[in-house]
């Protein structure tokens, strides 16, 4: 489908020196290198509009062009290719994007792109926080590192939804009756719109505790609750690497798994101290039971989950006892 960004008026598609195209380019791009041939540069154009967070821009050098940086700071720039070409280098990979071709630049990669004198194009610019927003409020798995698009290029007529949702975002824009609330909301649809239809390194499964393998280890924990699990030991009871075993607890629990088994033991002696039907002679015997050898760190981390002492959580089923928690 033809794409019809920022419709065509001369109100947002305006005339431009090569001049005004570097100084939108230093801008957003930052420092970096932009060489312009000799030829002409009467057809060079420029459009730029804010939609909430996300940044729209048109632009057309007029010449071919090339721009070199070492880095996009904390900003990722999906380029649509609406005429002519471009050319973007990679390390040791060179691609070819023509008309009708789409490619989200990394914030952290270095950029070599070259330009025909007849490409004009279409940016999007994400802070990346927007994109850790989807994967939070999605459930979806991000790898530690950083989200990662990969660099292979789509073709339009892959992403028509994604394509219609921007031409909305691009009207919406424009419109002196949109409010921050209806742009915020753009922004979160085509946020995560990019995300599904476009290559990444984030797992798009939701987390779930039920996962077979997590349901499993839990349980295995659950029942040996009172000895002392290392990452180690549970890698080797459920046939895992330490580093899969590592992004099974991200994915399901959101942590790591030695705060995990913490997190349980912590709960089962929170269980036995504030229930009166359960045998508990003292605080120092109950925490040493469940493996909390350093009483100082134990009571901190207990006051921390339960706002209380665990003195306090053992004298509440004794109120009579004075000598209750010592």
């Amino acid at each position: 489908m033809p794409l019809q960004f920022l419709n065509g008026s001369s109100k947002v598609f305006a005339a431009a020196n090569p001049f005004e195209v570097s100084e939108y380019v230093r801008a957003n791009v930052g420092t970096h290198s932009l060489r312009l041939s000799n030829a002409g540069h009467a057809s060079a154009s420029l459009s730029h509009r804010r939609a909430g967070m996300l940044d729209l821009c048109r632009l057309r050098y007029g010449a071919q062009a090339r721009i070199l940086s070492e880095g996009l700071g904390d900003i990722y720039h999906a380029q649509f290719i609406l005429h002519g070409h471009c050319r973007y280098t990679l390390a040791n990979t060179s691609l070819d994007l023509s008309a009708g071709h789409v490619l989200v630049i990394n914030p952290d990669e270095p950029i070599d792109l070259t330009y025909s004198d007849d490409c004009e194009k279409f940016i999007l610019r994400i802070p990346s926080p927007m994109l850790d927003d989807a994967c939070a409020e999605h459930r979806w798995f991000k790898p530690n590192e950083s989200i990662k698009f990969s660099q292979v290029p789509h073709k339009f007529e892959d992403i028509d939804s994604l394509l219609m949702l921007l031409k909305l975002l691009c009207e919406e824009a424009e419109s002196e009756l949109a409010t921050p609330q209806m742009l915020q909301h753009y922004n979160q649809v085509v946020t995560t719109k990019l995300m599904v239809m476009l290559k990444h390194n984030v797992s798009m499964i939701t987390p779930t505790r039920h996962a077979p393998s997590f349901e499993r280890l839990s349980n295995y924990i659950e029942r040996n609750i009172k000895l002392e699990l290392s990452a180690e030991q549970l890698a080797q009871h459920a046939g895992l690497s330490l580093r899969s075993l590592y992004m099974l607890f991200e994915k399901n629990a959101r942590t790591t798994p030695k705060n995990y088994v913490r997190q349980k033991k912590l709960e089962r002696v929170h269980a036995v101290l504030s229930d009166p039907q359960q045998p508990c002679p003292n605080v120092t015997a109950v925490a040493l039971e469940y493996g909390f050898t350093h009483l100082g760190r134990f009571s901190e981390l207990y006051k921390s989950a339960y706002g209380v002492l665990p003195s306090q959580s053992i004298r509440c089923r004794h109120p009579s006892s004075k000598e209750a928690g010592k």
